[in-house]
């Protein structure tokens, strides 16, 4: 489980990074535009971010192949 983990980590950094290694103007732009929404806004994008990823963990850990 813990190799999982990292691998999961290593995924994320591989895809966060995509945008501003493919795409920097485009990027840049997108978190100048972030930076003006209100706390309140973010706040529930992450919460559905937190709670996507906590369903697609379980469904793979409940359901998954290994």
């Amino acid at each position: 489980m813990k190799a999982t983990i990292w691998m999961a980590l290593a995924l994320v950094l591989v895809l966060e990074g995509l945008g501003p290694m493919l795409w920097p103007r485009l990027w840049r732009r997108m978190i100048a535009t972030l930076t003006q929404l209100p706390d309140r806004l973010l706040q529930r994008f992450g919460g559905g971010l937190v709670v996507a990823g906590a369903v697609i963990y379980y469904m793979l850990s409940v359901h998954g192949g290994s």
